[in-house]
C-alpha cells in the first residue's frame, strides 16, 4: 500500500509542469518594469528631455571652435551621452529601488517564489532598453544640430559598444549597491542626484578638464564617470579631439581597466550592501 502511494506521489510530481527558466522571468519582471516606467509620464519626459535641454542649452551658451574643428557642442554631446547612460542606470535605479524598499515592495516581491535574481535581471533589462533611447535622441540631436560625426568604421563602434556595456553594468551595480544609503524613501532623490549633479561637473561633461584645477581631476579620476566621457569622446571626437585630452590621449585601456574594477566592486558592495526590507522591518 505504502508503495503504491508512494508512486502516485511520484507520478504527481513529475506531472507537474517545470518552473520556468530565470531568463524567462527575468523577462517577465523586465516587461513589467519598463510599462510601470512609460507609465509615469512625469518622469518619462523628465528622464528624455533633460539631457536634450541642456545639450541645447550649454550649445546655445558656449559656442565656437576648441581645436581642429571640433566645437563645444560636439564636447557636450559626448560628455552628456555619458551622464546620461549613468543617469538612466545609477541614479533611476538607486531611487526607484529605495522607494520600492520602503513602501515594501521589495518585501513582498521576496516573499513569492520568483528567484530573487530575476528581479535584477529585470531592472537592469529595463534600464537597458531606457538608455539605449537616452543615447539614441542625443545622437539624433547632436548630428542635426551640431554636426556631431559618428563612428565610419568597425573600430569606433566596437569602442562605443564596450564602454556602452561596461559603464552600463558599473553605473546599474552601483545604483543597486547605493538603493541602501537612503533612509527613507522621501531622501532617496536628494541623497543619490546631489553627489551624482556634482560628478558631472567635475568629470569633464559640462567644463573641459583643462578648466579644472588639479586636485577636482584628481577626484574624478577616481569614478568611472570621467571615463565613461572619455571612452565616448574617443568615439565621436576621434583623432581631432585628442589634444584636448590631459594625456593627449584617450587612454582606451585604462578606460577599460577602471570601469571593469568598478563593475567588480559594484557587484561586491551589492553583495555586501543590499537589504530587501526597510529599517524600520528590521
Amino acid at each position: 500500500m505504502s508503495e503504491s502511494v508512494a508512486q502516485a506521489a511520484t507520478a504527481s510530481r513529475s506531472a507537474e509542469p517545470p518552473l520556468p527558466s530565470l531568463l524567462k522571468v527575468g523577462w517577465s519582471r523586465a516587461a513589467i518594469e519598463t510599462k510601470l516606467f512609460f507609465r509615469e509620464r512625469d518622469s518619462l519626459v523628465f528622464n528624455f528631455s533633460f539631457p536634450v535641454v541642456l545639450l541645447v542649452l550649454f550649445g546655445s551658451i558656449f559656442r565656437g571652435d576648441l581645436a581642429n574643428g571640433i566645437t563645444m557642442s560636439q564636447l557636450y554631446t559626448a560628455g552628456l551621452i555619458g551622464a546620461g547612460l549613468m543617469s538612466t542606470s545609477f541614479q533611476n535605479l538607486a531611487i526607484s529601488i529605495a522607494v520600492e524598499r520602503e513602501e515594501g515592495g521589495l518585501k513582498r516581491l521576496a516573499g513569492t517564489p520568483m528567484p530573487r535574481t530575476a528581479y535584477f535581471v529585470g531592472k537592469v533589462l529595463s534600464v537597458l532598453l531606457v538608455t539605449v533611447l537616452e543615447i539614441a535622441i542625443l545622437l539624433v540631436v547632436g548630428v542635426l544640430l551640431y554636426d556631431l560625426k559618428l563612428p565610419t568604421g568597425v573600430t569606433g563602434w566596437f569602442t562605443f559598444a564596450w564602454v556602452f556595456v561596461l559603464g552600463l553594468t558599473a553605473s546599474a551595480l552601483l545604483g543597486i549597491a547605493a538603493s541602501s544609503l537612503p533612509r527613507s524613501a522621501k531622501s532617496a532623490a536628494a541623497v543619490i542626484t546631489m553627489p551624482f549633479v556634482m560628478l558631472q561637473f567635475v568629470s569633464g561633461v559640462y567644463i573641459p578638464f583643462t578648466q579644472l584645477p588639479d586636485w577636482l581631476i584628481n577626484i574624478a579620476s577616481v569614478f568611472p564617470l570621467k571615463w565613461m566621457c572619455q571612452g565616448f569622446r574617443s568615439v565621436f571626437l576621434g583623432d581631432a579631439g585628442i589634444g584636448l585630452e590631459m594625456t593627449h590621449s584617450y587612454e582606451l585601456d585604462r578606460v577599460a581597466l577602471i570601469l571593469a574594477a568598478w563593475a567588480v566592486g559594484g557587484l561586491l558592495l551589492c553583495l555586501l550592501t543590499f537589504r530587501w526590507k526597510s529599517r524600520r522591518d528590521g
